[in-house]
This record gives C-alpha cells, sequence and structure tokens, in this order.
C-alpha cells in the first residue's frame, strides 16, 4: 500500500457529478486540481449501509474542506451509472457537492494497494495529498467500520500549519515550538 511521503498516482477516471442526467458524467484527472490539497476517499461499494453515512458526512464538511483549498474526492470501484442510480435514489447523497470517481478498472486502488483481496473491492481508505501530489496522510479500516471525517479535517489543518501539533491538537491551539 501506498503511504505517507510518496507520489499519490495519476489518474483519469469518469466521475459522476451532477443528478442533472446531461451534465451527470464529468472525466477527471490528477491534472484537474493541480495546486490544491486533495482529500481522496474510497468506499467499498454503492447501495450499501456504512458507506453512505461517511459519504454524506464528507459532503457536510465539503465547505470546510474548501475553506482550507482542498478539494473532496469520493470513489469506489461502481460506474459512474451506478454512482448515479444512488444519489438518485439516496436522500443523504442527492447534493453531494464533490465528484464520486468510478474506479471500475480498479486501476486506481490497485495503484494505491487498497484493494480488497477477498472481497475484490476497495479498502476504506482516506488519503490527504498535498498541492505537490504527496501523500501526507492515510487511514484504511475495516471495510465494517466508518470513518471519522472531523479527524480528516483536523489532521488537515495540523498539515497546512507546517508546524509540530501535538496529540490532539485541533486548529487555533498552540503548535509545538522547538
Amino acid at each position: 500500500m501506498l503511504g505517507v511521503g510518496q507520489k499519490f498516482p495519476e489518474f483519469n477516471l469518469t466521475a459522476t457529478v451532477s443528478l442533472d442526467r446531461k451534465k451527470a458524467f464529468q472525466d477527471l484527472s490528477l491534472d484537474s486540481y493541480k495546486g490544491k490539497w486533495k482529500v481522496v476517499f474510497f468506499w467499498p461499494k454503492d447501495f450499501t449501509f456504512v458507506c453512505p453515512t461517511e459519504i454524506a458526512a464528507f459532503g457536510k464538511l465539503n465547505k470546510d474542506f474548501a475553506d482550507r483549498d482542498a478539494v473532496v474526492l469520493g470513489a469506489s470501484v461502481d460506474s459512474e451509472f451506478v454512482h448515479l442510480a444512488w444519489r438518485e435514489n439516496h436522500a443523504e447523497l442527492k447534493d453531494l457537492p464533490f465528484p464520486m470517481l468510478a474506479d471500475i478498472k480498479r486501476e486506481l486502488s490497485a495503484a494505491l494497494g487498497i484493494l480488497d483481496p477477498a472481497a475484490g473491492v476497495s479498502q476504506r481508505a482516506v488519503y490527504i495529498v498535498d498541492p505537490d501530489n504527496i501523500i501526507r496522510f492515510v487511514m484504511v479500516t475495516d471495510l465494517s467500520v466508518g470513518r471519522n471525517t472531523q479527524e480528516v479535517l483536523r489532521v488537515l489543518d495540523a498539515l497546512q500549519t507546517d508546524e509540530l501539533c501535538p496529540c490532539n491538537w485541533n486548529k487555533g491551539e498552540e503548535t509545538i515550538h522547538v
């Protein structure tokens, strides 16, 4: 699995970006977000139970991430059409403010090393990637356990200070000065 300090892999994937069927899909790549912090998170499958709770939680924090010059990108191995159908049929996903990437060939998940060997789907992983496309944070949980989106935001805040941050540090608190 790729980890902290390594380059995030290049990708070119179709994403579901809207419920308007004429504008629903867009091809996106790493180059689409040059100079931006990126929060890229993966869920195992659409139309499941834990996944929409996380996706909705990232959606609710999207403005907070944007305020930090970060874009949120969600991804699974489902197609863009499955993403669209799920968004159309799940109340909490209708107004998502970020793209849902379709890693249908599993190329990005494989390049990251997060394909679950037993289930054949992306593991529940999240990456914080800096403007130079270097991975600065990785978290992977069991397929049955959702992530804490507030913790992802907290870590982004800490990384953006470019300083030493103590355990449980939160934005606005004193950093460590050596």
